[in-house]
């Protein structure tokens, strides 16, 4: 249930379409010391410049009635943190059970109203000070650096809390021989193995205990909260064995990668993180090229990324003996031999155990992470469409892939976590750069051959800047207004404006009349329209808004595409020049001006816009795919 309380005069009885599901879910951790960051999971969180938000707890407090209102800040649409102090604790009245209600509240920038979330039951618990209460730790065989678990309560989180510690003493019992050397007393930080849980945690068995040779450890653990302003709170020591056995490699993910692909090696026993300790991987076996005939006899050593004693993370590059033996960007080919880590700390050095390993060099692969950035979001209430994003956001994905199909491209809208190397694109709402352009690539410099795979197209390019050219970068959704008629306040009206546009539009947009998409619109569901032969609609509202959402998906995607294009080092690759010269119909990369709003929108039989023939071939030779081609035809480059 969404509840709306009126706060004051409102400019319309329509409520605002990015709260009309404003939802709470969760607040954690449940227990809370001064420095604790409160976090709120919900849905439909807005920032500052569209509503201020605070979360209201309700209820009573060892007997006392609470009621209290504190500020949230927007992490992003679905998390929100609230920040605690000792002020707060002071206010429920310091150590204290909480019982009662919590709800997100927002006073919306767009009407004056204040939304509210549907109240979620919670129960908190207030203390100044936490003492760690350990209840298991896990000992027995271990590689160097893996994680021993302990469970209890009372752990710390780190950040202005504090943090818990692992205090170690005891003897190393080499297997090598000899007596049992004191190991000195050594803190290691725990860490939450769930998020915000003060009951399960983990510090990771570091070298720095007892080195990285095999052996037996014995001795104590003592696990200490170190909270912040406070002195040091022990629990009672815990007897503790653990056996530490030599390095090894378990499997090597993926089996084929591609330049600037991370290799994910896991396994145990991995050292690195300080100018003391390192891995290395040594490879030894056969590597057989694609089409060379044959293969012949390598062996080489990878220094990896260490991410943590069971997993090392090894980005195909340019610049080590893998990059010097072949070329990246052309070799492919496959590798079957062993793999042993090396691993080294404090000038010791161990060699592990090797494993059969095999993986394959693929073609290189460009991802372009696409950033919808909150500003972006909260531009599509000038279309009034703030409602479908989600909509627009699947179609404008829908017309950039099908612009690249049959070219090695791979867009992503989350985080990308399996490339070192990928292109960023930032989708906003107001150009920066006042300029009202669509979009902007600005990389520095054209990137003939797409040497550079790490792009960004976003943010501000100070390099960029030195050269004269606009800083700032992405696609800007407001922008797109100036194809109305009647902008109004969003936008300069450009020469290619067309009614066209309004027509699809108007409906919808309230600074002329219209009525933003909300909820009760889209009860049976949108069905996503693949041609605008429809559009604009008549007087259907469903059909108006599938036509909507068709024309600014394309409007949106086609200009991620374009610039995307320039990043790639689009148009008239390995020479001069931006854009193609002259004008022909449908050409992706035209400049600007010479893409009429119909062309852009695939309204009237015109559009899509596609890359010319030459640019095409050049695309398909630098970024190489096993997906077809599609079969349109495409107008000449010159």
């Amino acid at each position: 249930m969404i509840a709306v309380v009126v706060a004051g005069c409102a400019s319309t009885d329509a409520p605002d379409p990015g709260l009309e599901h404003l939802g709470l879910s969760k607040v954690a951790p449940t227990t809370v010391v001064p420095g604790t960051q409160l976090v709120v999971a919900g849905e439909s969180f807005v920032d500052d410049a569209w509503g201020s938000t605070t979360l209201h707890l309700v209820g009573t407090a060892n007997g006392a009635s609470i009621d209290e209102q504190w500020p949230a800040k927007f992490v992003d649409f679905n998390a929100l943190t609230v920040a605690i102090d000792g002020g707060k604790l002071d206010a429920v009245g310091g150590d204290v059970d909480f019982a009662g209600t919590a709800v997100v509240e927002v006073v919306a920038t767009s009407d004056g109203h204040t939304y509210q979330s549907q109240a979620l039951d919670l129960t908190l618990a207030f203390r100044e000070t936490l003492t760690p209460a350990p209840t298991r730790l896990v000992d027995g065989v271990h590689f160097v650096n893996d994680q021993i678990d302990v469970d209890g309560d009372g752990f710390l989180l780190g950040g202005d809390e504090g943090t818990t510690v692992a205090h170690l003493t005891g003897c190393f019992q080499p297997d090598a021989g000899g007596a049992c050397a004191t190991v000195p007393a050594v803190d290691v930080p725990l860490v939450a193995r769930e998020p915000l849980s003060r009951q399960h945690a983990s510090f990771p068995f570091s070298p720095k205990i007892a080195g990285i040779q095999p052996g037996q450890f014995t001795g104590q653990v003592t696990i200490v909260n170190k909270q912040t302003g406070k002195p040091a709170k022990p629990a009672a020591a815990i007897a503790a064995s653990f056996t530490l056995v030599t390095a090894q490699v378990f499997s090597v993910e993926p089996t084929s990668a591609s330049l600037g692909q991370y290799v994910f090696v896991k396994g145990g026993g991995f050292v690195g993180g300080d100018a003391t300790a390192d891995t290395e991987l040594e490879l030894d076996g056969q590597f057989m090229k694609t089409g060379a005939g044959g293969s012949v006899h390598v062996t080489m050593n990878l220094v990896p990324e260490f991410v943590e004693g069971k997993l090392v993370r090894y980005v195909l590059n340019t610049d080590d003996q893998l990059g010097h033996a072949l070329d990246l960007r052309k070799d492919t080919g496959s590798f079957t031999g062993t793999i042993t880590p090396i691993v080294t700390y404090g000038g010791d050095t161990v060699r592990g155990a090797s494993s059969p390993a095999s993986f394959a060099i693929a073609p290189v692969r460009q991802v372009i992470q696409l950033n919808f950035t909150p500003s972006y979001v909260e531009g599509l209430r000038d279309f009034g469409m703030r409602a479908v994003e989600s909509k627009i956001r699947e179609r404008i994905l829908v017309a950039c892939r099908e612009t690249y199909r049959g070219v090695n491209l791979d867009f992503r809208t989350e985080p990308v976590v399996d490339f070192a190397e990928f292109e960023n694109v930032d989708l906003v709402g107001v150009d920066p750069n006042d300029m009202g352009l669509f979009g902007y690539d600005n990389s520095p410099g054209k990137d003939n051959g797409n040497v550079r795979l790490y792009d960004r197209l976003g943010g501000v390019n100070a390099l960029t800047q030195q050269d004269g050219y606009p800083g700032y970068g992405g696609v800007f959704v407001r922008s797109l207004m100036g194809f109305s008629k009647h902008p109004g306040a969003f936008a300069r009206s450009i020469e290619g404006a067309d009614p066209t546009f309004d027509q699809v539009f108007d409906h919808f947009r309230g600074d002329v009349g219209g009525t933003p998409i909300t909820s009760s619109d889209l009860t049976g569901g949108l069905d996503a329209i693949v041609d605008g032969s429809g559009c604009p609609a008549g007087g259907d509202r469903k059909a108006q808004i599938e036509c909507a959402v068709f024309v600014l998906g394309n409007l949106i995607g086609g200009t991620l595409a374009h610039e995307i294009g320039h990043s790639l080092g689009l148009a008239y690759p390995f020479a001069e020049g931006f854009h193609d010269t002259g004008d022909q119909a449908n050409r992706l990369m035209d400049a600007g001006g010479d893409r009429p709003f119909t062309e852009r929108a695939q309204l009237g039989g015109q559009g899509p816009g596609v890359f010319c023939d030459e640019e095409f071939t050049y695309l398909q030779g630098i970024l190489p795919s096993r997906d077809p081609a599609p079969d349109v035809a495409r107008p000449t480059c010159y």
